[in-house]
């Protein structure tokens, strides 16, 4: 399939289906209450889990499946060009995060982070999320292995081979890398994450309790 305008409709279609509030919609329909008046305000899975410990792993698997859906329509879309998929990728995580359905206020990306980049970086997702079921056993702090594990997926990604240049774009998505796209979308993450790491350094974060002795 063919469209006239690639990259405008590609992007805008990621963001659009990053952005659908899974985590929102579910304790609305089900509880008809509001998650973001709970807990830390936030629409993602943690936040969720603390109202609905099942909803929040489904919250968890619909926000990632929504940044896996948004790269594969592009990878079927466009006939396959991975240079506008990387973008797409952070496209579905910008939704996530800054979603138009409630005034631009969202999660912090983690899980349609994996889900976006499953598709283009898989062994470096792999091992992220080993980083991240580490570091949270090790610490209890859910926050602090999201972190941990988004910021390692660049080099990881870089170092497997995973993020070089791609060909098959053209204009500023043929000048960057897909390293940019990825950087971005960790550093966009860890950003997100700016309460939960002061708390953190404060010690007043809490831990997650399934792992409480």
């Amino acid at each position: 399939m063919s469209v006239d305008h690639p990259i405008a409709v590609s992007l805008t279609s990621a963001y659009l289906l990053g952005s659908i509030p899974f985590g929102y919609l579910l304790v609305r329909i089900i509880y008809g209450s509001d998650v973001r008046q709970s807990g830390s305000g936030n629409i993602g899975a943690t936040n969720v889990s603390r109202t609905s410990p099942a909803l929040g792993v489904v919250t968890l698997l619909l926000d990632a499946l929504k940044g896996t859906a948004a790269v594969a329509l592009v990878l079927l879309w466009v006939h396959g060009t991975r240079q506008l998929a990387f973008a797409a990728a952070f496209a579905s995580i910008c939704g996530h995060m800054f979603p138009v359905w409630l005034g631009f206020r969202g999660g912090k990306g983690v899980a349609t982070g994996l889900g976006s980049f499953a598709l283009l970086t898989p062994k470096a997702v792999l091992i992220a999320i080993a980083i991240f079921v580490a570091v949270v056993v090790a610490f209890r702090w859910v926050a602090l292995g999201s972190v941990v594990a988004s910021a390692s997926l660049p080099p990881l990604a870089w170092a497997l081979g995973e993020a070089h240049r791609t060909s098959g774009a053209s204009g500023v998505l043929n000048r960057s890398q897909p390293l940019l796209w990825i950087t971005c979308a960790a550093v966009l993450i860890v950003l997100r994450h700016h309460g939960n790491i002061r708390r953190m350094l404060a010690r007043s974060e809490p831990r997650f309790r399934a792992l409480s002795k």
